[in-house]
């Protein structure tokens, strides 16, 4: 859910990169973190245990405009893609306003693809919210591997809802902004 910052006229928006563990969500993060002006971010900060890591930071990006007066801050986290981390995903998921599904485009990924978006989708029912109309992107992440699924084979599995998706090379950047554009505007329209 998105905060209210009256005094200092900003929306702070939460995004959540969700997926199965070591698709990209945190190369996806730390790529971004790198690219983004100084001015402009948080410190990219993680939150680790001895078995599991949460990356976050903030930035205000300049070219979303206004929304009735207010600056938009977005908040992005990753979470842990492991199977049993499935607690801490659920708490970084809370109060999130749109979600940016990593999908680690190798056949042999396609199964645990499947089965961490239909956890997405029962952990964000859980939260009182609707599926069908939760801002959520897919980006099919490693599409430089030689392994890779073609799109309409992911878009059959993964893509039953129509979201907007983007083919990405998080590790050189490719499809990481434009995934970050499309969430970015969702929330907005959301507001």
């Amino acid at each position: 859910m998105a905060l209210i910052n009256v005094a200092a006229r900003e929306i702070h928006c939460k995004i959540v990169y969700y997926g199965p563990g070591m698709c990209g969500k945190t190369t996806n993060l730390q790529y971004i973190h790198e690219s983004v002006s100084p001015d402009v971010k948080g410190d990219l900060l993680s939150i680790a245990t001895e078995t599991e890591r949460t990356l976050f930071f903030d930035f205000l990006p300049l070219d979303l405009g206004k929304v009735r007066g207010f600056q938009t801050r977005f908040h992005l986290y990753t979470v842990p893609g492991q199977v049993l981390y499935e607690r801490t995903r659920v708490a970084v998921l809370n109060g999130s306003d749109g979600v940016v599904f990593v999908a680690d485009s190798q056949k042999e990924k396609l199964e645990e693809n499947i089965k961490s978006l239909k956890e997405l989708a029962m952990n964000i029912t859980r939260q009182n919210k609707k599926f069908q109309e939760f801002p959520i992107v897919l980006q099919y992440n490693k599409r430089d591997m030689p392994n890779a699924l073609p799109v309409a084979v992911m878009d059959r599995y993964l893509n039953g809802m129509n979201w907007t998706r983007h083919e990405a090379i998080a590790t050189t950047g490719v499809g990481v902004f434009d995934t970050l554009k499309s969430i970015s505007r969702l929330v907005i329209s959301k507001l």
